[in-house]
């Protein structure tokens, strides 16, 4: 089964109505929805958007993503409960820790291609799972709990729930317009050359192993990110934040909401974690039923939701030339 695409539909111009509507619905959601659960939302969308960076504009698909956000959750608790640290520069600690990481990652997975890379990364990051769970200062199995939220820049109290919705919200739109800013640089069309045709790219003279190298950095980075957030939202740090399935749970979200598009992982991420919220209810049936759901969404919507959203507004601009007249020539856009 071959999944398409839709990056090129993806990579207009931003929008204002869509910013706009991100804007509105992150400031006005703890007046709908509970804070906790859009907290929880912002940061698997986060995350996704990590993993889409990689796989969906370099063509670098990773089985072991959960080791950069479990790892960094792991970091951050640590500095924020037993170092003191104040939030910020615990976030910063795990963030810098999961990049550091994906550099060592990354160094000996970009060495291979296909499902090759996949591999390497997926055996590297279970071994940051097995040294999480022997690690004296994780906790193993019961994880690090009760870690505090303490006061941003000193004088925030983030105990406040408003207070960490919007510090969180925050954190998120930075990450957003990170990522948006990446690929409609310089830098992100060569990611898509290197996506579409790598032996060209080569031959244009493109470093094409140091891009892969600082592209794996970055997504390494804005992971560890959603896994620092992600600790002080719920304070709390466990083995299912660096197992392997965490990682298929970015994978899911990417590929439901569109893979290779802006707003897809927040999309994705807002339908797998609602799903799973409102199916918790039926016990380990939830994970047949996202199966399901997946497979539905694979074989119905090959784009994802974004992309083939993407897809029907570009066909109804394209309007068929009326029977009988001649079509007009073609000139280039300025």
């Amino acid at each position: 089964m071959t999944l398409t695409t839709s990056s090129d539909a993806s990579l207009h111009r931003l929008r204002a109505p869509g910013v706009a509507l991100l804007l509105a619905l992150g400031l006005l959601a703890p007046l709908a929805v509970y804070p906790v659960f859009m907290m929880k939302i912002y940061c698997f969308a986060l995350f996704a958007m990590a993993f889409n960076l990689l796989f969906g504009f370099a063509g670098l698909m990773s089985f072991g993503h959960a080791a950069f956000l479990g790892s960094s959750a792991y970091v951050t608790g640590y500095a924020v409960k037993s170092l003191g640290l104040p939030p910020e520069l615990g976030i910063l600690a795990g963030t810098g820790a999961a990049a550091l990481l994906g550099l060592g990652v990354g160094r000996l997975a970009i060495r291979r291609e296909g499902i090759y890379f996949s591999m390497v990364t997926l055996a590297l990051a279970q071994m940051v799972y097995f040294i999480c769970v022997q690690a004296p200062f994780t906790g193993s199995e019961d994880g690090m709990q009760g870690i505090p939220r303490g006061r941003l820049f000193g004088f925030i109290d983030l105990d406040n729930m408003l207070a960490m919705y919007y510090f969180v919200l925050a954190i998120f739109l930075f990450g957003f317009f990170a990522v948006y800013r990446i690929v409609h640089s310089p830098f992100g069309q060569v990611l898509k050359a290197i996506r579409e045709n790598e032996p060209r790219a080569i031959s244009l003279g493109y470093d094409v192993q140091r891009y892969k190298l600082v592209t794996f950095v970055l997504s390494a980075g804005l992971a560890g990110l959603a896994g620092a957030t992600k600790t002080l939202v719920f304070q709390l740090v466990t083995l299912t934040d660096v197992h392997w399935a965490t990682s298929g749970e970015a994978v899911l979200m990417t590929l439901v909401g569109g893979l290779g598009t802006i707003f897809g992982p927040f999309v994705g991420a807002v339908v797998v974690v609602s799903l799973e919220h409102h199916l918790a209810g039926l016990g380990s049936w939830v994970t047949l039923i996202m199966g399901l759901i997946f497979m539905a969404c694979v074989l119905t919507f090959r784009e994802g939701i974004v992309g083939t959203l993407n897809s029907l507004r570009h066909r109804r601009k394209v309007q068929p030339q009326p029977q009988g007249m001649a079509a007009a020539p073609v000139t280039a856009e300025a």
